[in-house]
């Protein structure tokens, strides 16, 4: 499998290159060369496969030769295989034709993990083969630090450098990070929002000489594998409703479009989706997009749902790739203008290509505690502000007929404030984060300023 960039000057590379690379040399990402295709057949033969096997399956088709098939499928089952729930990612009916996907039953109790514990034991296993060390710095909204700290912490390879935006996530999302004070993760709490953390980390790969002198890699969706470790739970879904013989639909809590793309991958790998609803908190520049070609940047404000709280959405730029004919010089030269001027023109082609696979949803902060609370009196379902943004966007969006899935994208405790304004209950933490809040915590805080970063980063690498 051969990868190449979005903006189609950067060397092509196989999986391990991408894995370990993050970021493309020319500032693209990565995506496959051609999209590899699942068969009618070869869907029907996973049904009955546990998820770790189908997710080694479908990884398979994405790392080719990289890594043995029984070495893949034994990280699989590793990496899920201390999940809370004994499906991994269970589907919950809430009602005719709905249903929530709960991708929260990893360590760190939010989607990110479904990933991330995998994306662990590939970098063990590389390095491991290499002999290399390298410095993962990572961005994060509230919920990817946390899952990259707990798949990362005490590795002997990687040294793990995290940036959120400070007092812009939830105490649970930050304790979370803070509290694990293993030597090879350091957290730094940036004064701005996560676009300038996003910024940061983009601005680090771009320094060539920093990037060579840290050995720089990264895990936030920006790293493809990051994206293609999320396209197995689409397929276990679809394939728990009836595909590839059935349609269905799903609606996605979205900031950086990362998981929304991962749906739309599992599209082109074959899963017959009927609709893939974007759905956004305020911060709704990608429904703004969909709804009249407005990818116009506005300041990002604090809302319920902070890990949505985005508006400049990396993953986008793959989805580009591909509206524009996978021309990567116009790809490079729309993300330049983007960049510039803070408006994307898309043409009008391509943007209706978009509306014609995603369909744009927004709820505010009191739509959000309405339909938390509508869920609660409905079914007896507490509702995390991120999934019940999904689930208000699926209401709003099904088709009938075909089962829609809403992706509940965190557990309710880890935004324990907003669940008890909705519904009056305070949802516990499990019994393994218990003392959360007694715990010492440990950062360093420093203003958006890529020479501060970058210093607080080589500390830490050199630390080790």
């Amino acid at each position: 499998m051969e990868y190449v960039s979005t903006r189609g000057s950067a060397p092509s590379r196989d999986f391990t290159g991408v894995l370990l690379a993050g970021l493309a040399e020319d500032g693209g990402l990565f995506v496959p060369a051609t999209w590899p295709h699942f068969s009618p057949d070869a869907l029907r033969a996973m049904r009955a496969m546990p998820y770790a096997r189908l997710a080694a399956t479908v990884l398979g088709a994405f790392i080719g030769p990289a890594i043995a098939p029984d070495t893949l499928l034994a990280m699989c089952e590793d990496a899920y295989g201390g999940f809370a729930h004994p499906a991994v990612c269970p589907l919950v009916q809430l009602d005719h034709g709905l249903w929530v996907h709960e991708l929260f039953h990893g360590p760190t109790l939010a989607f990110k993990d479904m990933a991330m514990q995998l994306l662990g034991r590939l970098f063990d296993h590389v390095l491991g083969q290499t002999g290399q060390r390298i410095t993962i710095v990572a961005a994060t909204s509230g919920d990817t630090g946390s899952a990259a700290i707990e798949a990362c912490r005490d590795r002997a390879n990687i040294d793990l450098v995290v940036l959120h935006p400070r007092g812009r996530t939830s105490e649970v999302q930050r304790r979370q990070m803070t509290t694990v004070l293993a030597d090879n993760i350091t957290n730094i709490a940036v004064e701005g929002s996560f676009d300038d953390c996003q910024d940061l980390v983009k601005a680090m790969f771009a320094d060539t000489a920093f990037r060579d002198e840290m050995a720089l890699s990264a895990v936030n969706s920006i790293n493809w594998a990051r994206v293609a470790a999320q396209i197995p739970y689409y397929i276990a879904a679809g394939l728990a409703l009836g595909a590839p013989d059935r349609e269905v639909a799903f609606a996605v809590p979205t900031g950086n479009f990362g998981n929304v793309l991962a749906g739309w991958a599992a599209a082109k790998m074959g899963l017959p989706v009927a609709r893939l609803v974007v759905a956004s908190n305020r911060n709704d520049i990608l429904a703004r997009f969909l709804a009249d070609n407005d990818m116009s940047v506005r300041p990002v404000e604090p809302s319920l749902s902070p890990s949505m709280d985005i508006q400049v959405s990396s993953n986008f730029e793959r989805l580009l790739f591909e509206l524009l004919g996978r021309d990567g010089l116009a790809t490079a030269a729309t993300m330049r203008g983007f960049r510039d001027t803070g408006r994307m023109a898309v043409p009008a082609a391509a943007w209706g290509a978009a509306r014609a696979a995603f369909i744009g949803a927004r709820l505010d902060d009191a739509g959000t505690l309405a339909e938390m609370a509508r869920w609660h009196r409905a079914a007896g379902y507490l509702a995390d502000p991120h999934s019940a943004v999904a689930l208000a966007a699926a209401r709003a969006h099904m088709i009938p007929g075909i089962p829609m899935v809403a992706l509940a994208t965190a557990a309710p405790a880890k935004f324990p404030d907003a669940v008890r304004a909705a519904t009056g209950l305070t949802p516990p933490l499990p019994a393994r984060l218990a003392d959360l809040y007694e715990r010492d915590e440990r950062m360093a805080c420093a203003p958006a300023d890529l020479a501060s970063i970058q210093a607080l980063v080589r500390a830490a690498a050199r630390r080790n």
